[in-house]
């Protein structure tokens, strides 16, 4: 009977998204809005799904997607309490079953609106240095080697940026979904799972790491992967503010303050007034607008006093959301970060690694790479996280200890050498414009 209900509301799915017209954004598509009485799920219940035509990621190539489902889902925000949020799975066409990756997207944001579940099904925009998003690449290669790949929206349907709770028990939620999906999608309910993220990405999947044997611990998570990762949300403020980036600090404060009451009174008393309404603007912006909205200002001076993040309420919002306090992974671990990081501060990771380290079970290797800065490394470091993965879904199991090493830069390193050239060429030929990136005939028809 399950199955024949599941057949009907596939088809009613199918034929609703033939019938969709237009594109809706989170704040306005019903399907993001909980049933009533969801609270009453466990986490990980999958509360509504539906299908979208492969055409629907327009930057990813068609060759390797078979299918493409989104699920809304039960799990629990950075307090404990109820809520929900999208995942969207991606099939590979020569799909393997019993391997699933779930690849946190780094969304710097604190706007419903900038949900990967939405922003993906948009041409991704070239970021803030003129290097295409290497992502369209990243994701195609892994749908390749048939791994199935969850995407969760990690910072939930009131876009909490910077909460780690609240990202790392969407993400094991969100797994836990999709290992519930088999009568839909065919990926077994005992799948090994791995997980894989950069900055923002990082950040949500250094937090499912170290919450997965306390909150999840029924889930096969056999590794992760994870760069530029932001461990104290104070050091990256202090190494952007009046920078480039200082966009992410009105989007952290913003993404915390919609967990967090008393930091949104908080700083409801101290912003000044002719700068509110600038401030606010910023939960609703995304990726390069809110980029070049902040560039260069000193965000400190939107506030009464100067000294705002010393008090009482914005240390403790932010002493909660520093990664490492919950103990360390009990699965192996690939980290990498760039030594001269402008954005994210490469100490207060080495201070993780050094903690988690501490713990004589555990098992990192932690690369830290001299010439790229935060943008760069996402292409450099790339190939070596992705090698890991693979070789923990090839049974080459990381050995239990700490390693860490330096390196000129990561795209050199013997076994990242070919990938790497592979994706630069990518990374070139988008940017040159030579080919649409959704009908790349290069990227169609490299050799892997």
């Amino acid at each position: 009977m399950n199955k024949i209900i599941m057949m009907l509301m596939t088809f009613l799915c199918l034929f609703l998204s033939i019938q969709a017209s237009t594109l809706q954004a989170p704040s306005n598509d019903p399907f993001y809005t909980p049933p009533a009485k969801f609270e009453n799920k466990k986490p990980g219940t999958i509360l509504k799904f539906r299908i979208l035509p492969t055409s629907s990621l327009p930057s990813i190539s068609n060759e390797n997607l078979k299918a493409i489902y989104q699920f809304l889902y039960r799990t629990n925000d950075g307090l404990g309490k109820p809520t929900a949020s999208v995942t969207t799975l991606l099939v590979p066409t020569n799909a393997d079953p019993t391997k699933l990756i779930s690849y946190q997207a780094s969304e710097d944001s604190a706007s419903k609106d900038c949900a990967p579940s939405y922003i993906y099904q948009q041409e991704l925009n070239p970021g803030p240095i003129p290097i295409p998003s290497p992502e369209p690449f990243l994701l195609d290669d892994l749908l390749s080697r048939g791994y199935y790949l969850n995407m969760a929206d990690y910072e939930g349907l009131q876009a909490m940026f910077a909460v780690g709770l609240m990202a790392g028990h969407a993400v094991l939620d969100s797994i836990r979904a999709v290992l519930n999906s088999g009568n839909l999608t065919q990926l077994h309910p005992d799948a090994t799972v791995q997980m894989l993220g950069y900055s923002a990405g990082a950040h949500a999947t250094g937090w499912a790491a170290q919450l997965q044997s306390s909150y999840a611990s029924e889930l096969k998570i056999i590794g992760a992967a994870m760069g530029g990762t932001p461990v104290d949300v104070n050091a990256t403020i202090n190494a952007v503010n009046g920078g480039p980036f200082a966009s992410l600090i009105p989007s952290g404060i913003l993404g915390m303050m919609h967990q967090y009451d008393d930091l949104a009174d908080y700083v409801d008393q101290i912003i000044l007034p002719d700068k509110k309404q600038e401030f606010l603007e910023a939960q609703s912006m995304c990726s390069q607008d809110i980029l070049d909205k902040y560039a260069f200002q000193d965000i400190f001076s939107y506030f009464s006093r100067p000294d705002f993040l010393a008090d009482p309420v914005a240390i403790k919002a932010i002493s909660n959301n520093i990664m490492g306090k919950m103990g360390a992974p009990r699965f192996p671990l690939f980290m990498f970060h760039a030594i001269h990081d402008e954005i994210v501060p490469i100490a207060p990771a080495m201070d993780l690694y050094n903690s988690w380290c501490a713990d004589t079970s555990t098992s990192i290797q932690f690369v830290a790479d001299e010439l790229s800065e935060h943008f760069i490394l996402t292409v450099t470091g790339t190939a070596n996280a992705i090698n890991f993965l693979v070789d923990q879904f090839n049974n080459k199991t990381a050995p239990p200890g700490c390693t860490y090493r330096t390196t000129v830069t990561s795209a050199l390193d013997d076994d990242a050498l070919p990938f790497t050239v592979r994706l630069i060429l990518y990374e070139l030929e988008t940017l040159l414009g030579y080919l649409p990136v959704s009908n790349n005939t290069f990227l169609n028809n490299r050799k892997r």
